[in-house]
């Protein structure tokens, strides 16, 4: 090589990988579940969403027309009366979900269609739970 050359650069770079389009399956309902820090200090938000599973298998909405997919969401901007659950798209915000909560939650509204008007401190703009505010427009 002499002194007026340069070493060979490679300047191609390499091709982008295909981009794959997620699936998700159908589903009647999207649970979301606050578990940010400011929800709850105790953990109580996560535990809550790691007991959904077992709970959705026995209720029957793990499959078919009653699925109901589950989701955490790091904050809704609602930091009080943790931990905060909404369902979609019925744009009901639920707060208090404790254990005991969540399965009337479970019982009443994801499986029968019925609000749990106590423990609703949001409901969609027509207020019949079938639709409204995104859960995640929070403020």
């Amino acid at each position: 090589m002499s002194e007026t050359s340069s070493p060979s650069v490679n300047t191609t770079a390499p091709a982008p990988a295909e981009v794959v389009k997620p699936k998700i399956g159908s589903y009647r309902r999207h649970l979301l579940i606050c578990t940010g820090p400011r929800c709850t200090q105790d953990g109580q938000s996560q535990a809550l969403f790691d007991s959904l599973g077992p709970k959705f298998k026995a209720a029957g909405l793990d499959a078919g027309d009653l699925r109901v997919k589950r989701s955490r969401v790091g904050c809704f901007a609602a930091c009080k009366g943790g931990p905060i659950v909404c369902v979609q798209p019925d744009g009901t915000w639920y707060y208090n979900v404790t254990e005991a909560n969540m399965d009337r939650i479970i019982h009443n509204h994801l499986v029968h269609g019925e609000v749990v008007a106590d423990l609703v401190f949001h409901q969609g703009p027509d207020g019949s739970g079938e639709s409204g505010k995104s859960c995640g427009d929070a403020a």
